[in-house]
C-alpha cells in the first residue's frame, strides 16, 4: 500500500518540478522551522492555527503565551525579592489569563 502512495507522490513532486512550481519558494535554502512542540497537537487544529496566524488572526491565547514566556524568562534572571514578587504577580496573572482564554477556545473547537 505504501508503495504505490510513496510511487503517487514521487510523480507528483517530479511533475511539480517540471513545471516549476517547486522554484523560488519561500524560506527557500533556510531551515525549516522547529514546530517540535506540535507533534502531539491534534493535525487539524495544527493547521486550523497556522491558517490563521497568516491572517493575522490568531486567538488571544498565543498573544498571552508570548508575555507569560517573556515574563518567565525575566523571572529568571532576577535576584531582588520584591522584583521577583511583582513579576511572579505578573506570570500568575498571565498563567490564569492563558488558561482561560485556551479551555474557551478548546470549548469553541468542540
Amino acid at each position: 500500500m505504501f508503495g504505490s502512495l510513496g510511487k503517487l507522490i514521487e510523480r507528483q513532486i517530479k511533475k511539480a518540478q517540471a513545471e516549476g512550481q517547486l522554484q523560488d519558494l519561500e524560506g527557500q535554502g533556510h531551515p525549516l522551522p522547529d514546530r517540535s512542540s506540535e507533534a502531539q497537537c491534534d493535525p487539524a487544529i495544527t493547521v486550523g492555527h497556522r491558517i490563521m496566524a497568516q491572517a493575522g488572526a490568531l486567538p488571544e491565547e498565543f498573544e498571552i503565551k508570548k508575555a507569560l514566556d517573556a515574563a518567565r524568562s525575566t523571572y529568571a534572571g532576577l535576584t531582588d525579592p520584591d522584583e521577583r514578587k511583582a513579576v511572579m504577580s505578573k506570570i500568575a496573572d498571565l498563567e490564569m489569563r492563558y488558561n482561560m482564554a485556551r479551555d474557551a477556545r478548546r470549548a469553541f473547537m468542540r
